[in-house]
């Protein structure tokens, strides 16, 4: 799959000089809605012997309309897990659009002529409630009209699950809950982040479960506090471990929220390590012991869970 960024204004030379099936949607967390929408422009492209391209965004557009700041946007995925999921569900061409107010300010017609039309696509694929600018006038009611006979039109309809709509809201729903295997039901996959491995302060190797503090992008949208069943890849393997979010209470009131990762028969030095974290199951929700002999003991309890659960996973 070949990445290809764009900035408003563009120019015509990075484009690729064929035709295409073009998928549109921003697809945070790629969830089943989002696979099924690009699972049908892959099958129309295979048919029509087509390459598939897929657009997406390098930011949210409500950072741009000013309805959340930057810093408080949390992302179920960040760029390198969307590459990746879409090449895995073969993509050949993903082109990234800098969402800028410039970008915001076309009209929905030179939108259709520049980003669709000018990228040679044969066919627009989108969710069916898709929009590229002021929804009454810029849904896919009104793509065709705006198409010009250039190109067909494909709207998907909603995927559904237990009765309702799959969503990225759904998925954040039922993180803030640690409600992990209804998340991963709906994304189609563990919900999983990245991050970087980095010096604590030590304290649970003192008690006896080091762990691996993960220091992830202030975009990164964590599942609920609380001890979880993970698993975490160092390199290119995965190892099954006990996941912590939370602020140490124990210890000190006040403490900014951490991630750490205690990984079961470990004991490697993986300081600087980039790694990615899978939460597949909350253990318990986070509380504060009145000692540290209560907390090693708690823990000890986690692991007992933690084996207990992968090895329920194994049969």
């Amino acid at each position: 799959m070949k990445v290809i960024k764009f900035r408003h204004p563009y120019t015509k030379d990075i484009v690729p000089d064929e035709d295409v099936v073009l998928v549109l949607g921003f697809f945070d967390g790629v969830h089943k809605g989002h696979q099924k929408v690009i699972e049908t422009g892959r099958k129309i492209a295979d048919k029509q012997g087509l390459k598939l391209a897929v657009m997406t965004f390098n930011q949210h557009p409500s950072i741009v309309f000013q309805k959340v700041k930057p810093n408080e946007m949390k992302y179920l995925t960040n760029l390198e897990q969307k590459n990746q999921l879409m090449a895995n569900l073969g993509v050949d061409y993903l082109y990234v659009v800098e969402f800028t107010s410039l970008f915001a300010s076309l009209s929905p017609q030179a939108f259709v002529d520049q980003y669709i039309v000018d990228l040679h696509a044969k066919y627009a694929v989108a969710g069916f409630d898709y929009t590229y600018g002021p929804k009454d006038v810029a849904d896919m009611n009104h793509l065709p009209q705006y198409s010009k006979g250039r190109f067909e039109v494909v709207a998907v309809s909603k995927e559904t699950q237990d009765g309702s709509k799959v969503s990225s809201t759904r998925i954040r729903e039922s993180l803030d809950q640690g409600d992990m295997e209804t998340a991963a039901s709906l994304l189609g996959y563990t919900y999983e982040i990245d991050g970087t491995v980095v010096h604590g302060d030590a304290r649970g190797r003192t008690l006896g479960f080091p762990t691996a503090n993960i220091k992830t992008e202030s975009t990164t949208r964590l599942p609920k506090e609380g001890v979880y069943a993970s698993e975490i890849k160092v390199g290119n393997k995965w190892y099954p471990a006990m996941g912590s979010i939370g602020h140490n209470d124990t210890f000190e009131k006040g403490r900014q929220l951490t991630v750490e990762v205690y990984i079961l028969d470990f004991a490697q030095d993986i300081y600087g390590e980039q790694v990615s974290v899978r939460w597949n199951h909350l253990l318990r929700d986070q509380v504060t012991f009145n000692s540290a002999d209560e907390l090693v003991q708690q823990l000890k309890n986690d692991e007992t869970d933690t084996r207990r659960y992968f090895m329920t996973m194994k049969n």
